[in-house]
């Protein structure tokens, strides 16, 4: 079977979707990426969807399912470069993309996860100082 590949740069996993998802692709990716969050302790997930020209109402579920999977492992997931009918389709399906934050591209979205580790790192730091004191 087909896998996605999964890269990690610094705390962040980054995973380039490039081919047409079908359902067990999508089932193998969730169970990948989540056993890469517990291995690497990764605090961020990139998901780059830019290649995906059709998303059912199955994928999107399972992209909702992989931040909610991530978010319990302490870990923020930014869907990257989602396309105008890709956002059309999910809106009419009905799917909100609950704990997902969304990027015009890839660059913003590793933005957005580089704050929230610059944000966590600051508060783990304070966190020791006080446990200092």
């Amino acid at each position: 079977m087909d896998r996605i590949p999964i890269l990690k740069l610094g705390g962040v996993l980054i995973v380039t979707i490039q081919v047409d998802m079908h359902d067990r692709l999508a089932l193998a990716l969730e169970e990948d990426l989540t056993a890469m969050v517990v291995r690497t302790g990764a605090r961020g997930v990139l998901l780059e969807i830019s290649a995906l020209e059709i998303v059912d109402s199955f994928i999107g579920r399972m992209l909702v399912s992989i931040a909610a999977v991530s978010r319990v492992l302490d870990a923020e997931t930014v869907v990257a470069g989602m396309r105008p009918a890709v956002a059309i389709t999910l809106v009419e399906l009905g799917l909100e993309l609950t704990g997902i934050r969304t990027a015009l591209n890839v660059e913003r979205g590793m933005a957005i996860l580089q704050a929230r580790l610059s944000e966590d790192d600051e508060d783990h730091g304070s966190a020791r100082d006080d446990d200092e004191d």
